[in-house]
């Protein structure tokens, strides 16, 4: 199958979702500096969460260019990818009613856990319909940065129950850690 309609549909469910964050945002209750301090920790989790869900759409976006085609199971892997991609929206509300409470804090590791589970799945399921000799196979690698990413989000869902803010830290690490886009799809997409 082309992937062009499986990619419009990724694009479009992303863009829902990063609507669905800012839309859920509550406006300062006053109109002085204070009020808007006070929501300082709500909009640096929406940062953090607009900037994860960035990370996934630009590597998500890299991966199909490499890829030619898309089957059946590809097709369930990227809705797998998708689903816990729009629960971002609601671990943030969470996080955001509950004042960085733990459960809601670990809920959120979970959540980008099962994400990243979710693009590894899409991505082996693409070289499994391209071919091990395709750009995206010869691209790939290791993936040790993915793998210490999902060990991360275990760790940071695990010590929430210590410190919430502790386990926000470990997400900005991570999602640091990716804010620069992976290199090796782009640089095979030009040789």
């Amino acid at each position: 199958m082309d992937k062009g309609r499986m990619e419009a549909f990724s694009d479009g469910v992303i863009a829902v979702a990063i609507t669905i964050m800012v839309l859920d945002m509550k406006v300062p209750e006053g109109a002085d500096l204070k009020s808007l301090a006070a929501d300082t920790p709500v909009f640096l989790a929406y940062a953090l969460s607009y900037t994860n869900v960035g990370i996934f759409w630009n590597n998500h976006h890299h991966m199909l260019q490499a890829a030619k085609h898309v089957d059946g199971g590809t097709l369930w892997a990227n809705l797998f990818l998708l689903f816990w991609i729009t629960l971002v929206p609601f671990v943030l509300r969470w996080i955001d009613d509950t004042h960085v409470a733990a459960l809601p804090a670990a809920a959120y590791g979970i959540v980008l856990l099962m994400t990243s589970i979710g693009y590894l799945l899409l991505e082996r399921g693409l070289v499994r319909v391209n071919g091990q000799d395709s750009q995206l196979a010869r691209a790939i690698g290791a993936e040790w940065k993915a793998r210490g990413s999902m060990i991360g989000y275990v760790v940071g869902a695990a010590l929430a129950f210590w410190s919430p803010w502790v386990s926000i830290a470990i997400y900005v690490a991570i999602a640091a850690i990716w804010f620069v886009p992976d290199r090796r799809i782009e640089s095979r997409l030009k040789a």
